[in-house]
C-alpha cells in the first residue's frame, strides 16, 4: 500500500507534465496555472478515492480534463442570454457581443462565412454544441458514436482558430 509520502510525491513528480496539458487545453498560461493549482487541490482533497495498482497519472489527468470542462461550461452558461425578441436574433449572444457596432457585425458575419465553408461532417456538429446540444444529444442525432462527435468538434474548433487568427 502506498503511503501519504509516496502519494505526494507522484503529484509532485507529475507537475511539469499537467502544467503542459493544462497549456493545452487553455493556451494561457496564467490560466494554466491556476488549472495545475485547482486539480492539484482537488487529487490532494481526494486522494483517498485513489485506489492503489491502478494508473495515478491518468486518475490525475482524468480529474484535471474534467476540472477544464467544467469550468468551460460554467463560462459558457454565464454568457448566455434568453431573447425575447420576436426574430431570436440575439439568442445565446453574450451582453457585449459586438452586434451593435459595424465592425461587430462585420466579424460575426465572417466567423458564420468561415463556419459554414466547412463539410458538412465538422460544420454541422459543431453548429450544434454552439447553439448549446450537449454531445451525446448531436451523436443521436446524428447517428455517429460520441468520439467521433466529439473529435469533429474539436477539430472544427481548431480549424476555425487557424483561419481566424487575427481575431485574438
Amino acid at each position: 500500500m502506498k503511503t501519504k509520502q509516496t502519494f505526494e510525491q507522484r503529484l509532485v513528480g507529475l507537475q511539469a507534465n499537467l502544467l503542459n496539458f493544462a497549456f493545452q487545453l487553455t493556451s494561457s498560461r496564467e490560466e494554466a496555472e491556476d488549472l495545475l493549482q485547482d486539480t492539484t487541490l482537488k487529487v490532494l482533497t481526494n486522494k483517498d478515492k485513489y485506489v492503489d495498482n491502478t494508473n495515478f497519472k491518468g486518475w490525475v489527468f482524468t480529474i484535471m480534463r474534467n476540472i477544464f470542462i467544467n469550468n468551460y461550461r460554467k463560462v459558457v452558461s454565464n454568457q448566455t442570454v434568453i431573447d425575447h425578441s420576436e426574430d431570436l436574433y440575439q439568442l445565446n449572444m453574450p451582453q457585449e457581443s459586438g452586434f451593435l457596432t459595424p465592425e461587430g457585425t462585420f466579424n460575426v458575419k465572417e466567423i458564420n462565412a468561415t463556419i459554414n465553408s466547412f463539410s458538412d461532417e465538422y460544420r454541422i456538429p459543431f453548429s450544434m454544441h454552439v447553439a448549446g446540444y450537449k454531445y451525446y444529444e448531436i451523436a443521436e442525432k446524428m447517428h455517429l458514436p460520441l468520439g467521433t462527435v466529439k473529435s469533429r468538434i474539436f477539430f472544427a474548433r481548431q480549424k476555425l482558430q487557424d483561419l481566424l487568427h487575427d481575431y485574438r
